[in-house]
């Protein structure tokens, strides 16, 4: 019997990859590589291009290590994106929880969702010169709504107070980020077996309970993805904080550690061996930090069930073994 000639369209998706992979070698893998060698090496100076290999491989990082404008860098960026994630986090939740409400007769969710996201759409240059302006001195808006309504008898200059700019920073992340962490949860929300709440439903659980004891423990993962990218991208801050205050605020209150890297690389002496040192401890610290971050939020009932499962396959395994050896 002749057999059917059929295609095999496995073959035309590994053709379809080609495209992505070589993009991804080529401006992903390739300048990571890069980075990380001239870590370790001393190229400096404006428009050089050779180098050579340190006798002391690691003097670059510990001179970094050891800057002091790193780590007051370091531990704005971090205060910037703790200040922006909590309240991002609980606004994005409590928005999912009343938009997945059934119960709820939302009328025009779609316009709610379009509006909550918008600031996401608007690119950091333009927000930055937005909210400069608003906090302008001695003519910004703001100083003249407070002038008016008497709070303030002359202007302020609220940029030069070092808490101002930090949280003007956090608070501009927030308002552009939180309506894109709103949808994410709304997405891994939308997966979830509807049954599961009619059951809740039924079993008398009011909407505070259905929240925290079906969709919290049933969206863990979308949450850990982003909790992770929210860390990535807090922790690579570069944008806004440059072009909000060019000069890093007062003592520094806005320089994180992407502006830090910016100024050794492409500032003074053009420290690029420097700047590849940072940008490689900063990379090992996020990986760090989103590996404790993965571990924590694992799911302990499946990684439980998986290791029952283990188990019992090396039981059934050694019962096999035990039968076999006494019929033989």
């Amino acid at each position: 019997m002749k057999k059917k000639n059929h295609l095999d369209y496995s073959k035309y998706g590994y053709i379809f990859c080609i495209p992505f992979t070589v993009a991804f070698l080529i401006f992903s893998l390739y300048p990571i590589l890069y980075t990380a060698i001239i870590g370790f090496t001393d190229l400096k100076g404006m428009g050089a291009t050779s180098f050579h290999f340190l006798s002391d491989p690691f003097k670059n990082f510990r001179m970094i290590l050891n800057n002091h404008s790193f780590r007051v860098a370091f531990g704005n960026t971090f205060k910037i994106w703790i200040l922006n994630f909590i309240p991002q986090i609980f606004l994005a939740l409590l928005l999912t929880a009343w938009f997945t409400d059934k119960r709820n007769k939302i009328k025009g969710q779609g316009l709610f969702k379009v509006l909550f996201y918008m600031p996401n759409i608007i690119t950091a240059a333009t927000v930055a010169i937005l909210f400069g302006a608003l906090l302008g001195y001695p003519m910004g808006p703001i100083n003249d709504l407070f002038m008016q309504l008497g709070i303030n008898s002359k202007p302020v200059e609220f940029l030069r107070n070092k808490g101002v700019a930090q949280g003007s920073i956090a608070f501009i992340q927030f308002w552009m980020w939180y309506g894109y962490t709103m949808l994410i949860l709304i997405s891994g929300v939308l997966g979830i077996n509807p049954e599961i709440f009619e059951a809740a439903e039924v079993d008398g659980a009011n909407r505070v309970q259905t929240f925290f004891m079906v969709t919290l423990p049933n969206i863990k993962t979308i949450l850990l993805f982003t909790l992770v990218t929210s860390l990535i991208g807090g922790l690579n801050m570069f944008d806004i904080p440059k072009l909000f205050i060019q000069s890093s605020g007062p003592d520094n209150a806005t320089l994180t550690t992407s502006v830090f890297i910016y100024n050794q690389a492409f500032s003074g002496s053009y420290l690029y061996n420097r700047a590849s040192a940072a940008s490689m401890i900063m990379f090992v610290i996020i990986c760090i930090l989103s590996g404790i971050m993965f571990y924590f939020m694992r799911d302990k009932d499946q990684e439980a069930l998986d290791k029952q499962i283990r188990q019992q396959e090396k039981a059934y395994a050694k019962k096999l073994r035990a039968e076999r050896k006494a019929a033989g």
